[in-house]
């Protein structure tokens, strides 16, 4: 059986007529409604089949309830009543059981009358979860008594079995001591890399003022830069037209932007265009269409301000047209890159001289005959891949041996498995038979990049790739500017994706993603010695502090976990939260300064609720401390206990919250080695001790 404490426990807070979080209290008032059995007067009133008695898997004590529930039906738990002003939540520990992925809702009922229901995320497998349904949010505890709750099936169809124990009411008398913080400067000590806080598309003056280390020129659009006519492609973003990007200068967009990235104290990284096609303009440097309405005929859309650009969608049987790529874009070849790579060292001199450092192999390959289905309707193979690398990186070393390559800059996760010719197959046929990784004796198909590439190496002695990146997007509607109280705590749950070997994805993903560890062993096995990068990520949630709390989380984990480099996608808007997010590592104090640079141990009891992160600054040898406060609401005392570190007897704090400034705290009094805070709710509080001369 996997125990709580095998796992690290997934916390869900929930309230009874909507979604909060709630304030830990103490346990002397509280009434047990299932301590291996129904307590206090609560009875069995469930519509569902229901086992009192189940002997595993078990929480705590020695019986749990196991339900089967059918379509709709539910455990209920009712007959006894308790005034609602006293408590303050109704927890509960659930388990999916061995097959997990159950959907499911729970209710409750005030002086009969049903609540508004609150859907559970899918459960994990095998999974000891917290569940708090608060009774305070919205003033349910002066709206009379509580006396019953369900737990329900919400798909419509036979649940598999799941399990509950220890289902307790919450008294409200007094708070719990708080939680303890415990930090080690003297264990789990590794360099941090300033690069894991680089942007995208970024200015000047954003640049400096974030403070950050790398500007990324990526994304779709960039397949098809003509650097000689600088044009780009807008793909299936947008209609699938090339257009003109300014002047007529060669590589003029290209240049503005590595100039106005240097200005701004950043690396540039600049996307070299593999798919075989790139943008060209007609007279005059007039747009072009790759889906002309007046050539194809009538398609499913079209574009509102060019009526003659069409979606390439048959209005008659809604299926691709097949249409001649030359119509909107022109022939490109690795020499033909590589005379642009010999235009951007004459320009800006070779990467060791302070020119373009890092060359992006392209952008998603695996999905081109998606998002530019125009000029690359077949899905690629994972040999074409591999032969594009190959060609395209050996002519970025060729020019500029001091440059650094990153690819295959691919885009999620089925893209990490299958190549696009068996994701284009698998989505037509089926996926139980993928002709291009049976082809390769089932081999996976970015590990098998990685050999080849390792491969080439050990034949011809040259690396081609030096930071092996991928892409990575949640699957659960967390890349969205949905600030529900549900998605907040989706967005706090599911940072777990990134290191997490415990932690299911609740996304149709349904696996254990690790990503960080995950590219780590990939590395390890098939090409040693590669750095790791995660060249585009985004949480959503942009304009709200939970997007900041989530930011802030990514990038403690990134530091903590070894990742090598990482870009946001893109630069988030000035001054929003997530912007300020990431200036409380970089540029806290407006002097430019940052997080520490070497990561120390730091572990948080409930990395859902609160994480925190720890780092010694060499710059001054002190030691800081990034404590992130997920939970929606409540204050939350805090105790951060330091070893391994003589701290000073005073600390300095800086703290966002959802006011959205930057604030210098006042001073902390370090007492024994130790903090004790109380933390507003969604705030990032970094803490900065200086060691004691």
């Amino acid at each position: 059986m996997r125990t709580t404490q095998a796992l690290s426990t997934l916390v869900f807070i929930f309230c009874a007529i909507g979604i909060g979080s709630v304030a830990a209290v103490a346990q002397t008032s509280n009434q047990s409604v299932y301590t291996d059995s129904l307590q206090n007067g609560w009875q069995n009133w469930s519509w569902a089949a229901v086992n009192l008695s189940n002997t595993s898997p078990v929480h705590s004590g020695k019986v749990s309830i196991a339900v089967t529930a059918g379509p709709w039906e539910a455990l209920y738990v009712a007959g006894a009543t308790i005034e609602t002003s006293q408590y303050v939540s109704l927890n509960f520990w659930i388990n999916g059981g061995a097959a997990g992925g159950q959907k499911l809702q729970v209710q409750a009922t005030v002086d009969n009358d049903a609540q508004g229901a609150v859907e559970l995320p899918t459960l994990p497998a095998n999974t000891w979860t917290l569940v708090s349904l608060s009774l305070k949010q919205r003033g349910v505890t002066s709206a009379g008594t509580m006396d019953g709750f369900w737990i329900q099936d919400r798909s419509g169809n036979t649940s598999p079995t799941f399990y509950i124990d220890d289902v307790t009411l919450i008294g409200s008398s007094q708070p719990a001591p708080p939680e303890v913080i415990a930090v080690d400067a003297s264990a789990g000590s590794h360099p941090i890399s300033p690069l894991i806080y680089g942007v995208a598309w970024s200015s000047q003056a954003l640049l400096t003022d974030l403070n950050v280390p790398s500007n990324r020129m990526g994304g779709n659009n960039m397949t098809r830069y003509n650097w000689l006519q600088n044009a780009v492609n807008l793909d299936s973003d947008w209609y699938f037209e090339s257009m003109s990007e300014g002047a007529a200068t060669s590589g003029a967009f290209a240049d503005s932007f590595v100039g106005s990235t240097r200005a701004g104290g950043a690396a540039s990284m600049i996307t070299v265009p593999m798919a075989g096609w790139i943008a060209r303009l007609g007279p005059n440097r007039s747009s072009l269409d790759s889906y002309s309405v007046a050539k194809y005929g009538k398609q499913t859309s079209e574009d509102p301000y060019w009526l003659d650009a069409g979606n390439g969608m048959a209005l008659s049987s809604a299926l691709p047209l097949k249409n001649n790529p030359a119509d909107a874009d022109m022939p490109s070849t690795p020499d033909l890159q590589a005379e642009w790579v010999k235009h951007l060292v004459s320009k800006w001199g070779t990467a060791t001289d302070g020119g373009v450092k890092y060359y992006l192999m392209d952008n998603e390959p695996s999905i081109w005959f998606a998002t530019h289905r125009d000029i690359h309707p077949v899905g690629a193979t994972m040999d074409e891949v591999v032969g594009d690398i190959e060609a395209y990186a050996g002519q970025v070393k060729a020019v500029d041996p001091t440059a650094l390559v990153v690819g295959p800059e691919e885009y999620g996760w089925s893209g990490y498995f299958y190549s696009g010719y068996d994701q284009q197959w698998g989505a037509a046929h089926g996926w139980s038979n993928l002709p291009d990784q049976t082809k390769h004796n089932g081999a996976d198909y970015v590990p098998y990049l990685l050999q080849q590439l390792s491969n080439y190496q050990a034949k011809t002695g040259q690396r081609l790739l030096d930071v092996f990146s991928l892409h990575f997007y949640p699957q659960s509607g967390e890349f969205s500017d949905d600030d529900s109280a549900s998605m907040k705590l989706m967005r706090n749950r599911s940072t777990r994706q990134l290191w997490d070997p415990n932690y299911v994805s609740e996304s149709w993903i349904n696996s254990t993603v690790e990503l960080i560890p995950r590219m780590k062993t990939w590395v390890q096995t098939y090409y040693p010695g590669t750095k790791i990068g995660i060249t585009e990520y985004n949480w959503g949630d942009e304009g709200s502090i939970n997007g900041a709390t989530t930011q802030a989380d990514i990038l403690g984990i990134f530091g903590r976990e070894g990742l090598d480099l990482a870009n946001r996608w893109a630069t988030p808007a000035p001054l929003s939260p997530v912007y300020n997010s990431i200036k409380m590592y970089r540029n806290y104090d407006g002097q430019d300064s940052c997080f520490g640079d070497t990561s120390v141990s730091d572990t948080a009891p409930a990395p859902d609720n609160i994480s925190s992160f720890a780092a010694l600054r060499a710059s001054d040898g002190a030691l800081t401390i990034m404590v992130i406060n997920k939970m929606l609401s409540g204050a939350t005392s805090t105790t951060v206990k330091v070893a391994g570190f003589s701290a000073e007897a005073i600390g300095q704090a800086y703290q966002l919250t959802s006011a959205n400034v930057i604030k210098q705290l006042a001073n902390v009094p370090v007492t024994n080695n130790q903090i004790k805070v109380t933390l507003p709710p969604e705030s990032i509080t970094l803490f900065v001790l200086p060691h004691a001369k």
